[in-house]
């Protein structure tokens, strides 16, 4: 499935990515930040494509211009998320690469998959957080709407094997419909 905005395609990530994938999730400034490490090579990205990028509901967030994949948008939803939701609520990721920062692209993606979340997967609250420090990430959840709902303090996070403060948003159905009416 593809979910297109006004600049954006977003699609499922395909192994021919893996080139362009690796061009941004090589920078320090992208990964770390919002908690995986960076990758090491087109082989490590085509990995993490097949291994971790190929789930439901997981996209490649492309430049409508040229087709090329900038950054990725997921919606997990339930228990695939971090969060241990039920299966009526889901959590959204998200991350591009610096030469597309400031530009609105990862909020324009995530009006979108919330959009879709809402609307076409029926979805009753959609959460989201970023780490200690994100401002970029905190931003973009202000602008979509998402509301402060609590804060995890000094949990592990194994893909980076750190302690790290988690801020945790989140979205309802109706709140998302009062803003969009």
């Amino acid at each position: 499935m593809e979910l297109i905005t006004e600049r954006l395609i977003l699609r499922p990530w395909q192994e021919s990515d893996a080139e362009s994938l690796y061009k941004y999730a090589k920078d320090p400034k992208v990964g770390p930040i919002a908690g995986w490490p960076v990758h090491t090579s087109v082989d490590n990205s085509r990995e993490i494509i097949r291994e971790v990028l190929s789930a439901e509901e997981t996209y490649a967030v492309c430049l409508k211009e040229n087709g090329k994949a900038v950054g990725s948008i997921g919606l997990m939803k339930g228990t695939a998320s971090n969060l241990n939701l039920p299966d009526t609520e889901g959590e959204i990721g998200y991350w591009i690469g610096v030469p597309y920062w400031g530009q609105g692209l990862i909020p324009e993606a995530v009006k979108e998959l919330l959009r879709h979340g809402f609307e076409d997967l029926k979805l009753d609250k959609i959460w989201c957080g970023y780490f200690e420090g994100n401002t970029k990430s905190k931003r973009v959840q202000e602008k979509c709407g998402f509301t402060y709902h609590h804060t995890n303090k000094d949990i592990y996070w194994k893909l980076m094997d750190d302690i790290r403060t988690e801020h945790v948003s989140c979205i309802s159905r109706e709140g998302w419909y009062q803003i969009n009416d």
